[in-house]
């Protein structure tokens, strides 16, 4: 087995990154869904940019896992109040809620699709009234096609999602393009595939690699629902954050695109990869029957990305997962020293 996707050459600083985080500097960003892991990982690297960072979350992060220029705000997605006084004044929101994840969002459709779909459409309204220069959302390329008739998936590929949750982002993506056809809001839609890394905590059924090193650590089984041979696309958080900054400045004609790593893993690969990082022969596996909310294989093309801003991932496959496993030891460790669960 191989480092997984790792990439050739030295390093590059793509062009529409490093303009991005040169004209970050001194603006006022929202992060909603601030404190989640896509939001940490974002509200630190644009505090590093320069920018004014406000992370709107329901509950206040750890305070050593936020950059402390960050300013925290409380309150629920639902409060219109609430987000009024977040947006006031910013110059850029990152929409980074969810409603739940795409297996369990099908046991209650109703309530997924009555929650973060009306709750954006009150942002928007507020984004108008407040002049928000651009709104930047997180989407899910993982849920957002449905079944593919073919592998790299791009982003003229039909929309057919098996998932209350993968219909809840749809959602969203239209009412975006609603406001601006109607308001002029740009807006920008990322189409993110399974990131993985720092801050995502394995215990909460979000990420197959998070879980996965999780479990290793807590001496768990993996669980494979399945027979293993499903094909996900995954990606370190760093290059969904840089993806996140280059769209900012990014003023072109696409408004949707993917985010991925353009090559597919089976779940099988994915853990022989992860017996390989904790040099361990063999990780015990549990499996179970297949889910009804997942598709058989999901791979992003990223040739759009690639090209209107000069992105690509920079994290290798088996760097990304050491330096995951090295973050996971040690935020076990400090859980266990002050007793959390």
């Amino acid at each position: 087995m191989s480092g997984g996707q790792g990439h050739d050459g030295p390093p590059v600083d793509p062009a529409g990154i490093g303009q991005s985080v040169s004209a970050l500097a001194g603006t006022r960003c929202l992060v909603l869904g601030g404190a989640g892991f896509l939001g940490l990982n974002l509200c630190n690297r644009l505090a590093q940019a320069g920018a004014e960072v406000t992370c709107f979350s329901r509950s206040h992060p750890q305070a050593e896992d936020l950059d402390r220029r960050v300013v925290r705000v409380t309150g629920q997605f639902s409060d219109r109040l609430a987000i009024a006084n977040a947006v006031e004044r910013q110059d850029f929101v990152f929409h980074l809620i969810a409603g739940s994840i795409p297996e369990s969002s099908n046991r209650d459709p109703s309530a997924e699709l009555a929650a973060a779909p009306i709750a954006t459409l009150h942002l928007l309204e507020i984004c108008r009234s407040a002049r928000i220069k651009k709104v930047v959302f997180a989407s899910s390329g993982g849920a957002i096609y449905g079944i593919p008739r073919a592998t790299p998936i791009p982003e003229q590929a039909p929309t057919d999602p098996i998932s209350a949750y993968g219909i809840s982002k749809l959602m969203i993506e239209k009412s975006l393009h609603l406001y601006r056809h109607l308001h002029g809001i740009d807006y920008q839609i990322l189409r993110i595939a399974n990131p993985y890394g720092r801050f995502q905590l394995g215990n909460k059924h979000q990420g197959l690699i998070g879980s996965y090193i999780h479990r290793v650590l807590a001496d768990l089984p993996l669980e494979v629902w399945g027979t293993g041979d499903v094909v996900r696309d995954f990606l370190h958080v760093d290059d969904v954050s840089d993806a996140f900054l280059a769209a900012v400045g990014y003023d072109g004609p696409h408004k949707v695109m993917n985010v991925g790593s353009g090559a597919g893993l089976s779940v099988n690969q994915i853990i022989a990869e992860l017996e390989a990082a904790f040099g361990r022969e063999r990780l015990p596996c549990l499996y179970k029957p297949s889910r009804a909310a997942d598709v058989p294989a999901n791979v992003l093309d990223t040739a759009l990305i690639r090209s209107e801003l000069g992105w690509q991932p920079q994290v290798a496959l088996r760097a990304g997962l050491t330096s995951t496993i090295e973050w996971m030891r040690v935020h076990l460790a400090a859980s266990h020293r002050s007793g959390a669960p």
